[in-house]
C-alpha cells in the first residue's frame, strides 16, 4: 500500500472540535505510518479595539502552560507506536498554522472547526477558512460531532 500522508498536522486548542479533529488525524497518521504533529497557539494580547493583536513578546508562562497541557494530551491520547511531536507557539492562529505546514513539510493538516455563523464568524473569522484557503497543502476539517469508523 502506498503511503499518502508521511506528516500529519493537528492544530490544537483543547476545545471540543480539536480533540474531535485529533481522533480523525490520530487514525491517519496509524493509517499511513505518518508522523502526527500537535500544534497549539498561545494567545497574543488584543489591542485596544479588542480585533488587532499589539506587538509584543510572547508571555513565557502561557507558552510554558499549553506546552505542558499538550503534552499531557499527546501522552493520554497517542500510543507509543505513533510518531508524534507537540509544538507550542505565540500568534494569529491562522498564521502559525500555515507557518508550521510550511515549516515542518506536512503532507495533510487535519483540524476542527467552531461552524460559527452569522455576526460572530464574521467579527472573529474563521481559522479554518482560512488555512483551507491559503494552504500550500490539503485541509480535512472536522466538526465537533465527528466520529471516526474504525477500519478493520
Amino acid at each position: 500500500m502506498t503511503q499518502l500522508f508521511r506528516k500529519i498536522l493537528c492544530p490544537i486548542d483543547f476545545a471540543e472540535h480539536s480533540l474531535a479533529a485529533l481522533e480523525v488525524a490520530l487514525q491517519l497518521a496509524q493509517q499511513n505510518d505518518a508522523a502526527l504533529h500537535l500544534l497549539s497557539i498561545a494567545p497574543t494580547p488584543a489591542g485596544a479595539a479588542g480585533f488587532q493583536p499589539v506587538p509584543m513578546e510572547p508571555y513565557p508562562y502561557v507558552e510554558k502552560d499549553m506546552r505542558q497541557q499538550l503534552d499531557n494530551l499527546a501522552r493520554e491520547r497517542i500510543p507509543p507506536t505513533t510518531r508524534c511531536e507537540t509544538h507550542v507557539v505565540s500568534g494569529d492562529p491562522a498564521e502559525r498554522v500555515l507557518a508550521a505546514a510550511r515549516d515542518l513539510g506536512v503532507d495533510l493538516i487535519v483540524m476542527g472547526t467552531h461552524g460559527r455563523k452569522g455576526l460572530s464568524h464574521l467579527v472573529l473569522g474563521s481559522v479554518a477558512e482560512r488555512v483551507v484557503r491559503e494552504s500550500p497543502v490539503p485541509v480535512l476539517t472536522t466538526h465537533s460531532t465527528a466520529r471516526v469508523r474504525k477500519i478493520a
